[in-house]
């Protein structure tokens, strides 16, 4: 992420705020979202509801994407895993906000992805 000189100036906590802000405004997070829907109203995708299959192959994706950026960040700085574990811990429930299941789960499966980075970091160092 390229940071303009504006963004120099700004605290890491004011940065995070405003990455963690665009993304609820842009459709990565709906507050409504959040709300537990009852399983009666089997709710549909814009394009209809998914199928079995289709959610089958989006489970795969997404752990054949999870495991890309586990080896990606195998070779990342030491820096930018901090900069992760500093944003899970932001979007952690943070005092006065609601904590929503959803986000306290991405904060642990970003801390775990963290983790697992530095498993393959400690045992390349080794060989």
């Amino acid at each position: 992420m390229t940071v303009g000189k504006e963004d120099d100036r700004l605290s890491r906590e004011e940065i995070h705020r405003r990455v963690i802000g665009r993304w609820e405004n842009e459709g990565g997070s709906v507050r409504a979202w959040h709300r537990e829907i009852p399983a009666e109203a089997n709710p549909a995708t814009v394009a209809g509801e998914i199928g079995d299959a289709e959610a089958a192959n989006i489970r795969v994706r997404l752990i054949a994407i999870e495991n890309i950026i586990v080896a990606l960040l195998a070779n990342a700085s030491d820096d930018r895993l901090e900069l992760i574990r500093e944003m899970a811990d932001f979007i952690s429930p943070r005092p006065g906000m609601t904590p929503h299941r959803l986000t306290i789960e991405a904060a642990r499966n970003m801390l775990a992805i963290v983790e697992r980075a530095e498993h393959y970091r400690t045992s390349r160092r080794r060989h």
